[in-house]
């Protein structure tokens, strides 16, 4: 079934944008006006986030991002196929000279991005590292297990290294070991589970409960920990920009690593809402 589904995928890749975006203007009537994917989710948390837009920015954003969900669709599945020439065009990765710099402290890079613009394409990231020091991009494995496995080898077509998230502490001991670096590339913007929860933070006008992980890794290995910043330029073209958030973890405030990150989220999140993924029930554990 997996080489029928996959085979069918990479057919349907091969179809130009121009074409591409077209079916994802009709998948959006469909999801949003037939199916209503989600849509009282959506609407909780754009309310909630934004308190003093009212109900016409709110609906404005609300169909701007279900486009946008559609469109991300679109692009994740031509990545079976899209040359690297192509995909250098589309997902500009800016400024990323800086890091490869630590490795000559011996050191990897903790690189932390969110599920806005298009996250997926970040993967080409690594057309633009030492083969001996990729991406491990740091993922949770899905129940659905055909769907995991195309999400899997979509991730990996540009050189990265996919690494469960339950496997993370292992791969980082056994790089150690093996005096080997890379970026590490972790998803932070995800809800903990409850027994999970060790801080919340004011984010997007409401208290929430945020992952730790990323600075318990970056002070447990002295890692540098840069945000990755995604821009939408205009439809089917991002910019990819890592910011520093803190090249001294140990040095660092408790939750102070955190706490950046949560910033400089915000801020993207407020430049351009629509390209987050609203869909997400990102609030579901969180004080009221």
């Amino acid at each position: 079934m997996y080489h029928i589904i996959n085979g069918l995928l990479k057919l349907k890749s091969l179809l130009p944008f121009s074409i591409l975006y077209v079916l994802s203007d009709f998948t959006y009537l469909i999801v949003y006006y037939l199916i209503g994917y989600r849509k009282n989710v959506v609407r909780e948390n754009l309310k909630r986030s934004f308190p003093g837009k009212t109900d016409r920015e709110l609906l404005a954003t609300e169909k701007k991002f279900y486009h946008h969900l559609c469109d991300l669709l679109f692009e994740s599945m031509k990545m079976a196929t899209i040359s690297k020439e192509e995909m250098s065009r589309r997902m500009k990765i800016l400024n990323y000279e800086p890091l490869l710099k630590h490795y000559d402290e011996n050191k990897s890079v903790l690189l932390i991005t969110s599920h806005y613009g298009n996250w997926e394409w970040t993967s080409s990231f690594s057309m633009y590292l030492p083969a001996d020091k990729p991406m491990y991009q740091v993922y949770k494995q899905q129940k659905n297990k055909l769907f995991d496995r195309l999400i899997y080898n979509l991730r990996i077509r540009f050189g990265s290294v996919n690494v469960e998230v339950n496997e993370l502490f292992d791969v980082l001991s056994s790089l150690k070991q093996q005096g080997k670096m890379g970026m590490i590339g972790l998803i932070s913007d995800q809800s903990p589970s409850r027994k999970g929860i060790k801080y919340q933070s004011q984010f997007l006008n409401q208290r929430t409960p945020v992952i730790t992980g990323t600075e318990i890794i970056a002070k447990k290995y002295d890692f540098p920990v840069y945000f990755v910043q995604i821009r939408r330029v205009k439809r089917g073209y991002y910019t990819c920009n890592p910011v520093p958030i803190c090249l001294h973890p140990q040095e660092s405030g408790k939750f102070e690593i955190t706490e950046k990150y949560i910033r400089l989220l915000e801020q993207e999140i407020m430049a351009e809402p629509a390209y987050w993924l609203w869909s997400h029930r990102r609030w579901k554990f969180a004080d009221k």
